[in-house]
């Protein structure tokens, strides 16, 4: 009896292929690269991928076990998928089985596989009378809205309408009154090559915006990375969209990553408007089976647009032509935890492999890019102007050693506040602290209610009147009575959001006060009706966290408030000083971005701050410059490579053992800093210690990083320890 053998990638954390026997008893012939198969692994049964296939094996006979079946053999994953996913294995020194899972939907990784066969779309009926539809925009206005949604596209799926922003409750009615019908269809009926266009919606280009146009364009045929520096307001969305307008002709896909699911609504709505094309929706907002419709309509090539977070980077779409990375600079990009990859450097590499252009935009970009761009391995584009009418909004410092404080909003704060709201103009307050108060503690004692599991305080949220610690997420009712003196005078300390806005309510009883941030977007769609209500004018003052900051279009808002920024001008982590000016100038970016001219004003007790005074002075660019400088001089990212070692246990001692035994030896090109307690040394119950490796050379630190992983998985405390390899780390605070 003849047999071949395969190699199979496995769900296990173990770094390496397992083989497994195919034998014509099986009746399984022509198992290809890239498919599912069902084998037998540690007692149990596990879906894995067949990364290699084999005439013959160096390992004895006796110890390789056949495959029990073949899962299906629909949708394996496409070679220049999996040659992807095995170079993100290498360079992130991961499992390739874990990796290949976060390429397939949850469905897919199951043993008892999915219905693949149809998918339900909504269309407009064909014999509606335009009476009809008139009449209905004067009873429902919102069902109106969504007829005309349904009518302008080929077929509307529930999570594009849903994140539009409408209901199932409006869905119905419009069934009910017979506007709109279901229907179960087969991707391939559809054909988006043709009139895929609304030329009456397409904006005319500043000379910026063209020259880049048009060396998207004239790249497109092969491999080409555009980082576009455009200021908040110059239109950067409309050249991504003018980009795609020769791809998606060619009949080409065009895959956008936006780095939070909040952004998702308004770049789907502005794209609808562009194009009428399949465009389909990839994010943790969705269920299993809506995130297999997106991967299954990408793999067969009908979804025309995917626009998704950063792990839509794994989608089988097998006829891209046009990658864009929005606010590439955004460390959502970055994933923190089990496979710790970096979506935008995953994007440039699978651009590079499938030899197609990629787009990269942000008002503040990383100094990665950056670097990059000045040493001319990407096409560097500056956006100087505001797109229209609008101005950049003017900067100025508000020094709080001079100011009365009213629960942290200084007096020429709360006037100009007020003075905004007369003139009929929003507001957005920025507060990146979630919560009624960040702390609880005793006003006999000052004993404070600490999380036990991570020894930092609880925050105290009033709304659900709980405690909860947001490292470990940890919960507790509220306790009336200190715990070590037996004092009833519990009292909040510090300020979040919740607490703002009661007094902002208070202040301004007249005016409509909307908060969002994690909390108050809990619920699935609620953060899109809060943002609709805003571009309605329902609410007057925007009160957040950093969900408010990253891209949003507020046309009304022309005062911007930032508070409590001090925390983040001494950190340890040399990262900070980047990602506190980024995400200042992203949120002052939200200010004037219509005809009316915007002003932000941020809080500080430390208002001659270099970092704050070149801000202001002198804009990011400049503060980029000079951080390039720094970053030069002490060898640190760009200029220098780094992988960061985390080991935790629930024994104090465990982890900086584990990581000094590393430290023992030589590691060619490479030094190390470390091991040193983390940040927050304890989390969860675990104790956490930190090692940094860093080279100039890339090379060396992989090789170091191989030889590492040896040492690490050899040690006697390897199966005490967690511990994992972060290549390329962007946050040390944990």
């Amino acid at each position: 009896m003849s047999q071949h053998f395969v190699e199979v990638a496995l769900p296990v954390p173990m770094r390496q292929l397992f083989t497994y026997a195919i034998s014509e008893a099986l009746n399984t012939p022509n198992i290809i690269v890239g498919e599912r198969v069902l084998v037998p692994f540690s007692g149990r049964q596990l879906v894995g991928i067949v990364i290699k296939t084999a005439a013959a094996t160096d390992i004895a006979s006796e110890k390789i076990k056949p495959i029990i079946a073949r899962v299906t053999d629909k949708y394996p994953l496409p070679p220049a998928l999996l040659k992807f996913l095995i170079t993100l294995s290498r360079y992130y020194h991961h499992p390739i089985g874990d990796i290949c899972q976060q390429a397939l939907p949850v469905l897919l990784r199951q043993i008892e596989q999915p219905d693949l066969s149809f998918q339900t779309r909504w269309f407009a009926r064909e014999d509606n009378a335009d009476t009809d539809i008139e009449e209905l925009s004067k009873r429902a206005k919102k069902q109106a809205e969504l007829y005309a949604t349904i009518a302008h596209s080929q077929g509307s799926s529930w999570p594009e309408l849903r994140t539009l922003g409408f209901s199932k409750a409006q869905l119905n009615a419009l069934v009910d009154k017979a506007y709109i019908k279901e229907k179960e269809i087969e991707p391939s009926e559809f054909e988006w090559q043709e009139g895929a266009l609304f030329e009456d919606n397409r904006l005319s280009l500043s000379t910026e915006q063209a020259v880049i146009v048009s060396a998207v364009n004239q790249s497109n045929q092969s491999f080409s990375c555009h980082l576009v520096d455009g200021i908040t307001g110059s239109g950067k969305t409309e050249v991504y969209l003018q980009a795609m307008e020769n791809v998606l002709a060619a009949n080409k896909q065009v895959l956008v990553l936006v780095p939070e699911i909040g952004l998702t609504p308004q770049t789907l709505a502005r794209f609808e408007q562009r194009f009428d094309v399949p465009i389909y929706l990839h994010h943790s907002g969705l269920n299993d089976k809506e995130r297999l419709d997106t991967w299954r309509a990408a793999y067969i090539g009908h979804a025309a647009i995917i626009i998704g977070t950063r792990s839509s980077i794994f989608t089988p779409a097998q006829a891209l032509g046009l990658i864009i990375v929005d606010e590439e600079h955004d460390n959502s990009l970055k994933q923190q935890d089990t496979f710790r990859y970096q979506g935008r450097d995953c994007a440039i590499l699978r651009a590079q492999q499938l030899n197609i252009p990629i787009i990269l935009g942000s008002a503040t970009p990383s100094l990665e890019s950056l670097q990059n761009a000045f040493s001319h391995k990407f096409h560097y584009h500056q956006l100087t102007r505001r797109a229209g009418n609008s101005v950049q909004s003017q900067l100025s410092l508000v020094d709080l050693n001079q100011e009365h404080l009213d629960h942290g909003i200084g007096e020429s704060v709360k006037q100009a506040i007020s003075a905004t709201l007369q003139r009929k103009e929003q507001v957005l307050i920025f507060l990146n602290r979630r919560g009624f108060a960040p702390a609880i503690n005793c006003k006999e004692c000052h004993w404070v209610v600490d999380c036990q599991r991570c020894n930092k305080p609880y925050t105290f949220h009033q709304n659900d009147q709980l405690l909860i610690c947001h490292h470990c997420g940890s919960q507790k009712r509220i306790i009336k009575q200190c715990q070590q003196c037996g004092s009833s005078r519990l009292s909040p300390v510090g300020q979040g959001t919740e607490q703002l806005e009661q007094h902002l309510s208070q202040w301004f009883s007249d005016k409509s006060v909307v908060r969002i941030d994690r909390d108050s977007t809990r619920r699935k769609g609620e953060l899109t009706k809060l943002l609709q209500a805003i571009h309605n004018k329902e609410h007057d003052i925007l009160l957040g966290t950093q969900m408010l900051a990253k891209g949003h279009h507020f046309p009304d808002v022309t005062l911007v408030v930032i508070l409590d920024v001090d925390g983040a001008l001494f950190s340890y982590d040399f990262r900070a000083p980047e990602q506190m000016a980024q995400l200042l100038v992203q949120v002052a970016g939200r200010a004037g971005r219509a005809s009316k001219p915007g002003k932000v004003l941020i809080q500080t007790q430390y208002p001659q701050h270099p970092l704050l005074q070149d801000l202001v002075n002198n804009g990011y660019r400049h503060f980029a410059q000079q951080a390039l400088t720094e970053r030069k001089f002490a060898r640190l990212p760009p200029f220098g490579y780094q992988i960061l070692l985390r080991a935790e246990a629930n024994y104090p001692s465990y982890p900086a053992k584990f990581l000094s035994a590393l430290c023992q030896y030589q590691y060619q090109d490479c030094e190390l800093a470390g091991p040193i307690p983390a940040a927050m040394e304890k989390k969860a119950g675990k104790y956490r210690y930190h090692l940094i490796v860093q080279s100039a050379q890339r090379k060396s630190l992989h090789q170091a990083t191989l030889q590492i992983l040896s040492l690490m998985q050899s040690h006697e405390l390897s199966n005490k320890v967690r511990w994992s390899i972060d290549v390329d780390p962007v946050d040390f605070s944990w």
